[in-house]
């Protein structure tokens, strides 16, 4: 009987940390506004990821151009774009971009002045303000726009819409904090419980082994999903968010090298308790038969 409920411990304490671990990191990096910022921010240090926003930023300041009645050559900009896309100033700005397209997915009090259409935008706006860009678009008169929506998607499907991951922000926190806490709990039931202190913490190490394998292996899966998602992203946007994806995947795989080290280390504390318990119960029953030996 306290085997079964051992068993049955360790299972509970298994799924909640394989719904805690994803959790947590979506919470941390992809639904709280600000860890989304820092994610964006970070992805801006990616060379291919500055080199899709220069050409971008390139187009859109060629057609300001064209719609003051310019004729300016594309290499002009271009090279005034990849100079901004390489400063220091950039991961910052580029944090603020993606702001607003944090909140068109995650609220629904982002209104349609961007984008008559209501699709997902991300606004250009902040970079224009840098004053490399500023004073590039001043030689020849342009004023820069407050603002500079540029569509993700052209074809959007009917399900994307604004505030469709309203119930993440909802209750992402609850969910990642609660199986958090779920885990922890019922680990240490079943090291209470468990009538080998040792052999219980081994097993809660294959647990953090086996979630760390499994969410491996879902990364591998999810990737092809993400990537039919972004086939209607063409160009340089497409470009920007294969970036982005490859920085979610860099940073989940550092979680899961963690939970694996982790759970490679309670396996061999575990073996070594269970080990030195085995001896310490040796040494117990030999002074006994020994003593009873000589009655």
């Amino acid at each position: 009987m306290r085997f079964v409920l051992t068993a049955l411990l360790w299972l509970v304490t298994t799924i909640a940390l394989a719904v805690a671990l994803p959790a947590a990191w979506a919470q941390q990096h992809v639904v709280d506004a600000d860890g989304y910022a820092a994610f964006a921010q970070r992805a801006a240090a990616d060379p291919a990821l500055q080199q899709a926003v220069a050409a971008e930023l390139t187009t859109q300041l060629v057609t300001l151009a064209a719609n003051s009645g310019y004729d300016v050559q594309t290499d002009l900009f271009g090279t005034a774009a990849a100079a901004y896309t390489r400063s220091s100033a950039f991961p910052g700005q580029f944090a603020t971009a993606n702001r607003f397209a944090h909140r068109w997915m995650f609220t629904d009090t982002v209104s349609n002045d961007l984008d008559p259409q209501g699709r997902w935008v991300i606004d250009l706006g902040p970079m224009l303000a840098d004053s490399s860009l500023q004073s590039t678009l001043q030689a020849f008169g342009i004023k820069a726009p407050s603002s500079l929506p540029v569509p993700l998607t052209q074809n959007a499907p009917a399900a994307l819409r604004p505030g469709l991951l309203r119930p993440a922000a909802t209750w992402g926190p609850w969910v990642s904090v609660g199986a958090t806490v779920l885990a922890g709990v019922f680990a240490l039931l079943t090291i209470a419980v468990a009538r080998r202190r040792g052999k219980a913490i081994a097993a809660l190490g294959v647990s953090a082994l086996l979630v760390g394998a499994a969410g491996w292996a879902g990364l591998e899966v999810g990737r092809r999903y993400v990537g039919k998602a972004l086939v209607d992203t063409s160009g340089d946007l497409r470009q920007i968010a294969d970036s982005l994806v490859g920085q979610a995947i860099s940073s989940t795989h550092q979680w899961l090298n963690i939970t694996l080290a982790v759970g490679g280390g309670l396996v061999v504390v575990g073996i070594i308790l269970t080990l030195l318990g085995g001896i310490g119960r040796r040494s117990v029953r030999e002074p006994e038969s020994s003593s009873l030996q000589q009655t």
